[in-house]
């Protein structure tokens, strides 16, 4: 039930008098327009509602006289509490939002540049300490991934780059027809295959192969907490997962790399029989004209991409949380990283080895 509350509201010449209690249950006996002078010195309870409604009309403007030192104390608290409006906030100069935006991105990049140099360093320390111990190399392992990186891969590969060559030499055959120089058809599909295109596109079908299978396998045993149970048990993660899958990478991209080369210069050669009759024999008397350094180049390649691909795989399933959302957000920005990578790295390969006159 509620208590018997008595609220007295006397008006006067130029002051509104509150005598009784000012609490929750007589605030409706107020007049709205009582916001000129208040004189509480008859006042007898007063409670958080009464003091809030007290603090409103003295922020209106009202001029409150009379109050005791412990309603004083209750008002002054309530007032303390009240929400306050923040002052807007200026707006950003345009110029200002764009060096934002460009800072986070720069210090976002250079922080995962790190976290990859970091995991190219633990699996270095990982690969040392195998050679310190040599029983200790996951052999198995590695042949296992080998496996699934490098001889899986093999039929996508030699038909891209077969279709490739066809390609090359289709288009190359039709803008040399022009100027009679049909025959240098071999060294543009030698050059292009052998320096760049082979191992460039089967480093993107890897990346795009294998960095989502690296991150989905370790992704899924990071979700299941295998990698903790590992650590639990002695074993080293770094040894374990990390090393055999990059070494793989290192072995095998090179391998998948002449098969594309091979496939690639077939293709070219079938189609340069087909389309210029440029027979085989002709085409391996010119093929071997061709300066041996545009196969090095090519495939001195394959081992840096071979990191890059592993490394950026491996960091990206050691970087998943315990839901099937991160997974899925990890492999695809593994596969859009590594693939990015290998062609930046591919530019800096051409950079370099242009000004070295390679």
């Amino acid at each position: 039930m509620r208590p018997t509350q008595h609220l007295g509201v006397e008006a006067g010449d130029d002051r509104v008098i509150l005598s009784g209690d000012l609490v929750v249950w007589t605030l409706h006996r107020l007049n709205a327009k009582d916001d000129a002078r208040i004189d509480l010195s008859a006042l007898v309870r007063l409670d958080t509602a009464g003091a809030w409604e007290l603090a409103r009309r003295r922020a209106a403007g009202a001029d409150l006289t009379g109050l005791s030192a412990r309603h004083a104390d209750l008002l002054a608290a309530v007032t303390a509490a009240l929400p306050r409006a923040e002052a807007p906030k200026p707006a950003v100069p345009t110029w200002r939002r764009v060096l934002q935006a460009t800072g986070r991105l720069v210090t976002g990049a250079g922080l995962y540049l790190l976290q990859l140099a970091e995991y190219l360093g633990r699996m270095l320390a990982a690969l040392a300490r195998t050679i310190r111990h040599p029983t200790r190399f996951p052999l198995t392992a590695l042949v296992h991934h080998a496996q699934e990186t490098g001889l899986r891969a093999v039929p996508i590969v030699a038909v891209m780059s077969f279709l490739i060559g066809v390609v090359l030499a289709f288009q190359g055959s039709e803008q040399l027809r022009q100027f009679g120089a049909e025959v240098f058809v071999v060294d543009l599909i030698a050059i292009s295959i052998l320096r760049e295109l082979g191992i460039l596109l089967t480093a993107i079908v890897v990346a795009g192969r294998t960095a989502s299978a690296l991150t989905a396998s370790i992704g899924s045993m990071k979700m299941r907490q295998e990698i903790d149970a590992m650590r639990t048990l002695g074993l080293d993660p770094d040894r374990v997962l990390i090393l055999p899958r990059i070494l793989a990478l290192v072995v095998m991209l090179p391998i998948l790399g002449l098969i594309s080369a091979v496939a690639g210069l077939l293709g070219g050669a079938v189609m340069s029989w087909v389309e210029l009759g440029i027979s085989p024999a002709v085409f391996l008397a010119r093929l071997a004209d061709i300066s041996v350094t545009h196969a090095v180049v090519g495939l001195g390649k394959a081992p840096i991409f071979a990191l890059i691909i592993g490394v950026i795989g491996c960091h990206a399933g050691m970087q998943v949380g315990k839901d099937a959302e991160s997974l899925g957000r990890m492999t695809s920005s593994a596969v859009v990283s590594a693939i990015f990578a290998v062609i930046i790295a591919d530019a800096a390969f051409s950079i370099f080895f242009a000004q070295v006159g390679l």
